[in-house]
């Protein structure tokens, strides 16, 4: 029998856009934004690789969700080192934010923890288990066993940070810092089409050590997708939503 929802998201309860930070010119929020638009949520792009800025203060927006991308948030470039350094903006006003993956790592790194590869070369493409911990459990219903993973390098957990689900290869994959900041190292926003073009325009990191091969990741889709699609749901709904109060 399925939990009863603990938090509610509904465009209703407050009328700002979503702001959203994504790293290349063809990205889309994906899932999540369809999670936003089917709860009348309005998002507001923003893409500081093309130039455009981000807002000095949160005041018109529900919260932030920073995306993945292909850059390391080791890299130099102006608009990744201006991202990490904006992301004072949401601490500081204790506004609603996700960071998920690339999003994620710049959340650690802002916050002094570090990213980096694993210890022996090995990569996450594909479908890989987590596990919640006790932390993770307490703060929301079930997490999904397998979860959609695309990247080189992951994040250690700043001081202050609280581990909400865990992984062998690459241990940190959600943390909460405060009352309002969230990083998530998998893609629960990957929508079927984004996994065709990532497997196929991606091809080469399929070759990377600890890589699944393509068909892994449409057979692991159809079995794990569905928990993980709920767990967005509510995950979303806890970020940006509101509580209906202790069950």
């Amino acid at each position: 029998m399925a939990e009863p929802a603990r938090f509610r998201l509904d465009g209703r309860d407050d009328p700002r856009p979503v702001l959203v930070v994504l790293h290349q010119e063809t990205s889309t929020p994906g899932r999540v934004g369809q999670v936003l638009e089917a709860a009348g949520v309005r998002v507001d792009i923003r893409r500081p690789v093309l130039g455009e800025r981000l807002p000095e203060t949160l005041d018109a927006h529900r919260g932030a969700i920073l995306f993945g991308g292909p850059p390391s948030a080791n890299d130099l470039d102006p608009h990744l080192r201006h991202e990490i350094d904006w992301l004072d903006v949401p601490l500081r006003e204790n506004r609603p934010f996700l960071g998920i993956c690339l999003g994620a790592q710049m959340l650690s790194k802002h916050l002094g923890g570090t990213v980096g590869p694993h210890a022996e070369g090995l990569v996450e493409v594909g479908y890989y288990p987590i596990e919640a911990t006790a932390a993770g459990r307490r703060l929301m219903g079930p997490w999904p066993p397998m979860v959609y993973q695309w990247h080189r390098e992951g994040f250690s957990l700043p001081a202050g940070a609280v581990l909400l689900a865990s992984g062998e290869r690459f241990p940190n994959q959600a943390m909460r810092y405060g009352d309002n900041a969230y990083g998530v190292q998998f893609h629960a926003e990957l929508t079927l089409a984004m996994m065709h073009r990532w497997t196929t325009r991606g091809h080469a990191r399929l070759s990377l050590p600890g890589a699944q091969a393509r068909r892994e990741h449409f057979t692991g889709r159809a079995v794990f997708d569905a928990p993980v699609r709920r767990w967005l749901g509510d995950f979303l709904a806890l970020v940006f939503g509101r509580s209906l109060g202790t069950p």
